[in-house]
């Protein structure tokens, strides 16, 4: 039996793991909420836009620059026989301030004759909204069976959201649960994209009403939306992914679905990130974040702590169950209290304080920075057969040695030194430690890698006469460079510690010393094309034309020898044409030689032996007539 329990226990920490790794990844930045603000303060041109434009605002907390030209555009613009222009014009004039519109009883007959079976929801929707925003009682209950009706027949997914809608402006009084059941219906069409975006189908517009409309509903009836935690975080990313809107009526939607989700009883999206770069140094030991909803605006309620901190490299925890401290709506924690090495933390961050926060369990990555520090350097020009003792230099980052030092090939060059943190004294080893040897006279660089021993003591040894070729046995003096580099060193370095002389020998040398630089011009490649063959002598080309000439003139001397009879021909349309057209085909022979291509002969041919092959037939057939009559 501990098997099976075992089993359970690990999918449940998966589980839960999995929920706490689903975090919100968008949301509106103060940009955003400026750019969206913007984008819904359009001029008024119509109802509807108005509604969008001046609803919209408010949703954000923004009002238009001048609410009484806007109330009496609605006034101006309202068709009381209209029940969408009731609706925009009533709903808009509950976000400005003292703007009533003028109703009459057939007004209100006009609208409490819609409620019913044989409407549309929208409709309905549009009806009830505008009977609640002017202030006229209405059965809510009859409203609930006109809209259980409707469902059944529009059964899509706007149509439920509005009834939805509809239903968050009856009483409380009233049976709601049978509109209310379908939120959990509406979630199960939504679509799932790879775990973070939940969304349907019909597009952003639908997604950010739904969640509009089931916050409203379960705002107004008390109860809890059945939305697990994950699908509220894929909601919220699905919705402020999108950054730029293609309608007023989009921006409308997503205005509408952050209001519901920064300010409702169940859920309130937490969204976590440090303000400015997650990095500190002993220059900016505090690390700073921002707690916000889905709209930037801090939480009040909330209270951070550090669960855990955790080394990326060593997995070593050097920080637990720790609290930020609030100032100024900017949590703070001094993380360097903790003497943390250099390198990267993932942070384990908990925020508290509020029953209804979502997503409240993140995990950011931190970077410590530091500077390093250059000591014990030594270098050395070693002999190979070691019978003289090395000739040791001594020198100081960021001094340079004084000096040209020489090695043949019997002579190494060594080089040592150590890396330490210059705030705490630390051995570092950061992840780029190069050597470099410059030629610039030749434009030419060798770059080696400097390995750290056991003792973290960085070594680094150049034979000379056997990376000859990596110097393309090149002599003279190069420039000793010490490159090194950390994506966590602030003070990343670029040293040139000494001259070395380099001697190879003589008959190593090549001859022409080429640049290793890659970008450079190269020499120009001057092509020599094979001369024309001369042309035949003209005596010769006008012989050889007389000899293919020579057996038409032949044929002309035959048919006159024989006696060719050419009575029978016959000057009639189709027997001109016919001849005419096979010359026309020889003469298209030599054009094709001279100037045409094979495609464009072929699309000559097809026409002129179309005509050839029609006159070439008509002309036999006259010639078959006229045989028969003479028989």
């Amino acid at each position: 039996m501990a098997q099976p329990a075992g089993l359970i226990s690990l999918f449940l920490l998966a589980l839960v793991l999995r929920a706490q790794a689903l975090t919100p990844s968008h949301h509106l930045s103060s940009a955003d909420v400026t750019r969206l603000k913007a984008f819904l303060n359009q001029p008024l041109e119509d109802l509807e836009s108005a509604y969008y434009t001046i609803v919209g605002l408010s949703k954000l907390g923004a009002r238009v620059s001048d609410e009484k030209a806007a109330c009496q555009f609605l006034k101006s613009h309202h068709d009381p026989t209209s029940i969408d222009s009731l609706f925009f014009a009533a709903e808009a004039s509950q976000a400005l301030s003292d703007c009533e519109i003028p109703v009459s009883n057939e007004t209100r007959d006009l609208l409490l004759a819609v409620v019913s079976e044989d409407s549309s929801v929208s409709q309905i929707h549009h009806a009830v909204g505008a009977l609640g925003s002017l202030g006229l009682p209405l059965a809510s209950q009859e409203v609930v069976s006109a809209l259980a009706a409707r469902i059944t027949k529009e059964d899509n997914v706007m149509a439920i959201i509005v009834a939805l809608q509809t239903a968050s402006r009856l009483s409380q009084q009233a049976d709601l649960s049978r509109i209310l059941e379908e939120i959990e219906d509406l979630a199960a069409r939504l679509d799932d994209l790879g775990g973070v975006y939940l969304q349907f189908e019909e597009g952003l517009e639908a997604t950010a009403l739904f969640v509009t409309a089931a916050y409203g509903l379960s705002d107004h009836v008390g109860m809890e939306p059945p939305l697990k935690e994950d699908q509220v975080v894929q909601l919220v990313n699905s919705v402020f992914s999108k950054k730029a809107w293609s309608s007023l009526a989009e921006a409308f939607s997503v205005a509408s679905a952050a209001a519901a989700l920064s300010d409702n009883r169940f859920h309130i999206p937490v969204i976590v990130g440090t303000q400015g770069p997650a990095t500190v140094s002993h220059r900016q030991p505090t690390l700073k974040i921002q707690v916000t909803n889905v709209l930037s605006r801090p939480l009040p309620s909330a209270s951070v702590v550090v669960e855990s901190a955790r080394s990326v490299s060593s997995k070593n925890v050097v920080l637990k169950q720790a609290s930020f401290t609030l100032r100024e709506e900017v949590f703070e924690l001094n993380f360097l209290d903790s003497k943390p090495a250099s390198g990267y933390y993932d942070f384990a961050v908990a925020v508290a304080g509020d029953a209804r926060f979502v997503g409240s369990s993140v995990e950011l990555k931190v970077k410590v920075s530091t500077e390093v520090g250059i000591t014990n350097v030594d270098l050395s020009i070693v002999d190979k057969d070691q019978s003289i003792g090395p000739k040791s230099t001594k020198v100081e980052y960021p001094s340079k040695a004084k000096g040209p030092l020489i090695a043949d090939s019997h002579q190494n060059l060594a080089l040592s030194f150590q890396l330490v943190d210059e705030n705490t004294g630390v051995e570092l080893t950061p992840h780029q430690t190069f050597v470099r040897l410059y030629n610039q006279k030749t434009d030419q660089e060798v770059v080696f890698v400097a390995e750290p021993d056991s003792k973290n003591v960085y070594r680094f040894e150049l034979d000379t006469a056997e990376r000859k070729s990596e110097f393309n046995s090149m002599s003279g003096t190069y420039a000793l460079h010490l490159i090194i580099g950390d994506a966590t060193l602030e003070n990343p370095i670029l040293w040139n510690m000494a001259d070395i002389v380099l001697k190879f020998p003589d008959e190593d040398a090549p001859s022409v010393v080429q640049s290793k630089n890659l970008y450079v011009a190269k020499p120009e490649i001057q092509h020599l094309f094979r001369e024309p063959e001369k042309k035949p002598a003209t005596v010769v080309s006008n012989a050889f034309t007389a000899l293919v000439l020579a057996p038409f003139l032949l044929l002309i001397i035959l048919w006159y020898k024989l006696g060719a009879n050419i009575s029978n021909f016959s000057i009639t349309p189709s027997a001109l044409l016919f001849h005419l057209g096979h010359a026309a085909m020889l003469g298209l022979m030599y054009v094709y030689w001279t100037h045409l291509n094979m495609f464009q002969t072929l699309k000559y041919l097809a026409i002129v032996g179309s005509l050839t092959f029609l006159a070439g037939n008509r002309m036999l057939a006259q010639k078959a007539v006229k045989r028969i009559g003479s028989q």
